[in-house]
């Protein structure tokens, strides 16, 4: 292909470049420039009146999950009242619906039945479906029970299709090598879903077990103790830190570890509630949730978009609740240009594809989208994507993307 882009936005140099014409072949960006040297036949699309850019990543998805709006039934039923190939089978739709979108790279963390998603990621990979590529991180890495509370004994460790009990170095070494049998790219633990929590020694035992295998660790956890715990023992991102103080951004800054956000908009806050009382009611918890995303820009600490989305709402697509999101990083005052980083060139740097995925250059994959407004000067327009390409492989095209002779 010789697509020609009328504006080429690059987030990880900051640069934004008029009337260029990248080659794609093979999967990847063969060339860039105003005149490249094009090989025999190549097919072009006229961009010429769109702004091009690298698709976009979501490091926090759960693809496989969704709670039932207005629903009564406790988060801990769908452990057991969906099997794990109708939790795949969602998964592949939503998996689909993003890369759609334009999200061609999703990380997705875990609540994903027996390994679900990690099957939909093997069956992308194969080519039996177009989908994003998936970093997935097998089960959940928790103390005992998981993120589930109140489950009477006599029923059994259920949560064991959704999470792996590990409590000790020794069983969370073991708990890692089991998520790394199945494919994990990266560790995914849960800190403080429960009056108890990992220690330093603990959480140094994945870290260590995964950086051996070249894989990251993020930890969910919101704040306090838990959160001090993690930022010493080096974990590579902190997913979610809706309660981190100054000091704590600070030492995530000088140590190198992402904040994965997960801003929840109020209006989502309002309709799935708060983890059963764990978090505080949604009027109280918004307001923190731009406070510390605005503290977290100001002191410099590495951000990476991830939404953490896990409703369906008729009428919209799961892409559109991601980009629900955008919202807060406006009210936190985060300039498009860094939100737009965030969402390619930060994230790719955290699922450690870098150079490959997230950036638009020579040997990049040819991950593409474009829009007809400029995504900088508003990121409301990236629910415009018109055209999204894949590994060089054409997924939408609309009206204004169309094959044109020159």
């Amino acid at each position: 292909y010789a697509i020609r882009a009328g504006t080429l936005i690059d987030p990880a140099r900051g640069a934004v470049e008029h009337d260029q014409v990248l080659v794609v072949a093979d999967g990847h960006i063969k060339a860039i420039g105003p005149h490249p040297q094009l090989p025999p036949g190549a097919t072009p699309i006229d961009l010429s009146r769109e702004w091009l850019m690298p698709g976009l990543i979501d490091a926090h998805t759960h693809l496989t999950l969704t709670e039932v709006v207005g629903g009564s039934a406790p988060f801990e039923s769908f452990y057991i009242l969906e099997s794990t190939a109708y939790r795949a089978l969602r998964g592949l739709r939503n998996a689909l619906g993003v890369l759609a979108a334009g999200f061609t790279t999703v990380r997705d963390v875990g609540n994903a039945g027996d390994y679900a998603m990690d099957d939909v990621r093997r069956a992308i990979d194969a080519g039996w479906y177009q989908g994003p590529t998936i970093i997935t991180c097998g089960k959940i890495i928790a103390p005992f029970g998981g993120q589930s509370h109140g489950i009477p004994p006599e029923q059994g460790a259920f949560w064991k299709y959704e999470y792996l009990d590990a409590d000790g170095p020794a069983e969370i070494r073991k708990a890692v090598r089991a998520n790394l049998y199945h494919g994990a790219g990266v560790i995914k633990l849960v800190l403080d879903n429960n009056r108890y929590h990992y220690s330093v020694e603990e959480i140094r035992a994945a870290v260590d077990e995964a950086h051996h295998a070249g894989v990251p660790v993020s930890v969910h956890v919101f704040g306090g103790e838990a959160a001090d715990n993690a930022i010493e023992a080096g974990v590579d991102s902190i997913e979610h830190g809706f309660f981190l103080t100054d000091a704590q951004l600070t030492r995530l800054r000088d140590k190198g570890i992402m904040l994965v956000s997960t801003d929840f908009p109020r209006a989502h806050l309002d309709i799935i509630g708060t983890s059963g009382g764990i978090l505080p009611p949604p009027e109280v918890l918004a307001p923190k949730i731009i406070d510390r995303l605005r503290r977290a820009h100001r002191l410099g600490v590495h951000l990476v978009f991830g939404s953490d989305t896990v409703m369906d709402v008729a009428g919209r697509s799961r892409a559109d609740l991601m980009l629900d999101y955008l919202a807060v990083w406006r009210a936190a005052g985060v300039p498009s240009a860094e939100v737009l980083k965030s969402m390619t060139s930060e994230a790719a740097q955290l699922l450690r594809v870098v150079g490959e995925r997230g950036h638009v250059a020579v040997g990049a994959a040819a991950d593409l989208i474009a829009m007809p407004a400029d995504p900088l000067a508003d990121t409301e327009n990236l629910r415009r994507i018109d055209f999204v390409m894949k590994d060089g492989h054409i997924v939408r095209q609309g009206p204004a993307a169309a094959h044109r002779s020159r």
